[in-house]
C-alpha cells in the first residue's frame, strides 16, 4: 500500500486549504469606523489568528470553533463549543456575537470569518425552541443521510442567527464575509448555513426536505416549519447592498493542489469532482467500480492513475457503530476491491476528524477485508453496523492528523498502479 503518496497528497490539499496566505489576497477595504471580527466553524480561529496577523488597523472581535481546534490570538477572542451536536457554550457564544455586533453604524465593519461546522457551533433557537431542541434537530439531521446542503436549509429556519440574520443585526454597518467552503459547489450561503449570507431557499423548500428526508423534527421545530413565524431576510433587502463575500478556500481548490503535487511525484492525476454526495457506502462502491476498470481494463484511464475527489458524503444511521463518512466510504471500498494488488486508497476529512472519533480517515487496499478477518473483524457486518472505524483500527490502517486547522470536507485518493 502506499501510504506515503496517499498522506502527501492529503497534505497538499489541506495545505492549499490554510487560511494564512488566503487570507491575505482577501482583505477588505478598512472602515472609516470600527472593525469588529466574528465568526464560527473549525477553521474559524485559524482564520482570526491570519486576519488579526494581516489586518494593521484597530479590531475586536469574537469566533468560535470546535473544542480543541483553538489557536493563539491577541486581539481576537476565542472560544471552544461542541459539534457535531450544539452544546451551552456555543449557545453563549452565539448570543455573545449577536450582541458584539448590535448598535453599529454605516462607517463600521463586520468581518465574519466562516468555515464549515459553523451551524452546530452557532446554537440560537428561534422563539419557542431551545436548546434541547436545537440539539434534537441536529441528531435527526446527522441521522437522516440528508446532505449537508439539505440540512442548512432546515437548520436556517429554525434560527435567530442563520440564513443572514447575523449580518442584518449588524445593518447598517458593512459585513465582509470570509469563507472556507465545505460545501459541495462552494454555495457561500449554505456554509455553516449562512449567518451573513440570506438563503435563496425559503420555508416551504424546507418543508419540501423534511417530507423528502423524512426527517423526525422534535415538535416545537415541526411547529415552526409548518407556520410563517421566524421568516429569514430576502436575499435582495437593501440592507445587504453594501455587504461582499469571498469564498477563500475550497475542495476545489484543494484538489487541484493534490493533483500538482501528484504531478510533481511523476504521476498523472484525475479529479472525479469536487462536489460528491450520496450515502458514503454507494459512492465507495462506484469508486471501487471505476478503480476495478482502469486495474482490469485499461479504461477510462491508463495505468497508472490516480482519482481525486471531494464534496461531502453521507451516512444514514443504522446501528451504533463507530466511524464516520470517510471510513464508511472506504470499508465499502475495500470489500469492493478484494483481491485487486494494485489499488490503493485513502479517504478523510480535511479538518482531521472523521465523525466523531479521533482518526481524520483511513487507507485500504485489495488486502484489507481479507486483514481483517484474520485479525477477527467482518468486514461486511461491521459496514452494516456503521463500525468501519474498528474494522480499520484492527489492521492499524486508521489515518490519524489531529486538527488540520482548515475544512473543506472530503479528500479521496485513490492509486492504481501500473501493472
Amino acid at each position: 500500500m502506499q501510504k506515503d503518496v496517499l498522506a502527501a497528497l492529503f497534505t497538499a490539499a489541506v495545505d492549499s486549504a490554510r487560511p494564512g496566505a488566503a487570507i491575505g489576497r482577501h482583505l477588505p477595504e478598512p472602515p472609516a469606523g470600527r472593525t469588529i471580527v466574528v465568526g464560527a466553524g473549525k477553521a474559524s480561529a485559524q482564520m482570526a489568528e491570519a486576519f488579526e496577523a494581516a489586518w494593521p488597523h484597530p479590531l475586536t472581535g469574537l469566533v468560535v470553533t470546535r473544542y480543541g481546534y483553538g489557536a493563539p490570538c491577541k486581539r481576537i477572542e476565542i472560544l471552544e463549543a461542541a459539534h457535531p451536536v450544539p452544546d451551552a457554550a456555543g449557545e453563549e457564544a452565539a448570543r455573545r456575537i449577536l450582541e458584539l455586533v448590535s448598535g453599529l453604524g454605516p462607517e463600521d465593519l463586520v468581518v465574519a470569518l466562516i468555515s464549515g461546522g459553523g451551524s452546530a457551533l452557532l446554537p440560537a433557537p428561534a422563539a419557542g425552541l431551545d436548546l434541547s431542541a436545537e440539539q434534537a434537530v441536529n441528531a435527526a439531521l446527522l441521522a437522516s443521510g440528508a446532505p449537508i446542503s439539505a440540512m442548512n436549509v432546515i437548520r436556517n429556519q429554525l434560527s435567530v442567527i442563520k440564513g443572514g440574520r447575523l449580518a442584518a443585526r449588524a445593518a447598517p454597518a458593512r459585513v465582509a464575509t470570509l469563507v472556507v467552503s465545505d460545501i459541495p459547489g462552494d454555495d457561500p450561503a449554505l456554509v455553516a448555513s449562512g449567518p451573513t449570507l440570506p438563503m435563496r431557499a425559503g420555508r416551504e423548500a424546507a418543508r419540501k426536505l423534511v417530507a423528502l428526508h423524512r426527517i423526525v423534527l422534535p415538535p416545537a421545530a415541526a411547529r415552526l416549519i409548518a407556520s410563517e413565524d421566524n421568516l429569514p431576510p430576502d436575499p435582495d433587502d437593501p440592507l445587504f447592498a453594501r455587504n461582499s463575500v469571498a469564498v477563500i478556500a475550497s475542495a476545489a481548490l484543494s484538489l487541484e493542489a493534490a493533483a500538482a503535487a501528484a504531478s510533481r511525484l511523476g504521476l498523472e492525476a484525475h479529479i472525479l469532482s469536487d462536489a460528491i454526495e450520496g450515502e458514503a457506502r454507494e459512492v465507495g462502491r462506484v469508486h471501487a467500480a471505476l478503480a476495478r476498470e482502469i486495474e482490469t481494463r485499461g479504461r477510462p484511464f491508463a495505468r497508472p492513475a490516480i482519482l481525486l475527489s471531494g464534496g461531502e458524503t453521507t451516512v444514514t444511521l443504522r446501528a451504533k457503530g463507530k466511524g464516520g463518512r470517510n471510513s464508511e466510504f472506504l470499508l465499502a471500498f475495500a470489500l469492493a476491491i478484494e483481491g485487486l494488488e494494485g489499488i490503493s486508497a485513502l479517504a478523510a476529512d480535511t479538518d482531521g476528524i472523521d465523525g466523531s472519533e479521533d482518526n481524520a480517515g483511513a487507507f485500504a487496499d485489495g488486502t484489507s477485508a481479507a486483514r481483517m478477518r484474520l485479525a477477527g473483524i467482518d468486514p461486511a457486518a461491521a459496514l452494516a453496523g456503521n463500525d468501519a472505524y474498528s474494522a480499520f483500527a484492527a489492521i492499524g490502517d486508521l489515518f490519524v492528523t489531529g486538527p488540520t486547522g482548515t475544512n473543506v470536507n472530503d479528500f479521496r485518493a485513490i492509486i492504481i498502479k501500473e501493472s
